[in-house]
């Protein structure tokens, strides 16, 4: 890349914002991007003013600013590590979405180690009376008679991460920031010279 072109834009995604120091854990990741030829943007860097804190106006301005970040972008790093349960954050998987609606790269990664989604519902249910059981039909189940999802990744060593919707929509699962950001480089360079033929 010439000093004269921008560096790719990387919008970064996750439950980060919900740390105790989210600023602090936003720079770290800007960093990482920034040793990669990579400009990441976290939703933090939205500076929103004149919305009373906890009003639906001014969550429908975080939205629309955070929405407004993803199309800027080329691609969405993603933190898929679960959030509150056994499933990554929701508002994270929606930004995951959008990003691959719009064509952008969206690469994800888990600081679990890789932990296959049944693992994580088994772990999440415990052994007590919300615990997950083989129904008559083969079935894996919850408490409630829902099908928790079964499928292998894609080398079919271990279980997908969380739902298949966002486990097929990346472009790949990496188990650190670090080597999100790798990937993440790596893919953006590919698609630019695939562009440039």
């Amino acid at each position: 890349m010439s000093s004269s072109q921008a560096k790719p834009k990387v919008y970064l995604a996750g439950p980060d914002v919900f740390l105790p120091t989210p600023v602090a854990r936003g720079e770290e990741l800007k960093a990482l991007c920034s040793g990669h030829g990579l400009d990441g943007l976290f939703p933090l860097d939205n500076a929103l003013a004149g919305h009373e804190p906890g009003s639906f106006a001014f969550a429908r301005a975080i939205r629309g600013a955070n929405m407004e970040l993803v199309r800027s972008c080329d691609g969405v790093l993603a933190n898929m590590t679960p959030f509150r349960g056994p499933s990554m954050d929701v508002g994270t998987a929606y930004e995951m979405g959008v990003g691959a609606a719009l064509g952008k790269v969206v690469v994800g990664y888990t600081t679990d180690g890789g932990m296959g989604y049944v693992e994580k519902v088994h772990a999440w249910a415990g052994e007590g009376a919300g615990r997950v059981v083989r129904g008559e039909d083969g079935q894996l189940r919850d408490v409630r008679g829902m099908a928790v999802e079964e499928f292998r990744d894609e080398a079919g060593a271990r279980g997908l991460v969380d739902n298949l919707m966002v486990s097929c929509g990346i472009a790949r699962l990496c188990l650190s920031e670090e080597e999100a950001v790798r990937v993440m480089a790596g893919e953006l360079l590919k698609r630019a010279e695939r562009a440039a033929e």
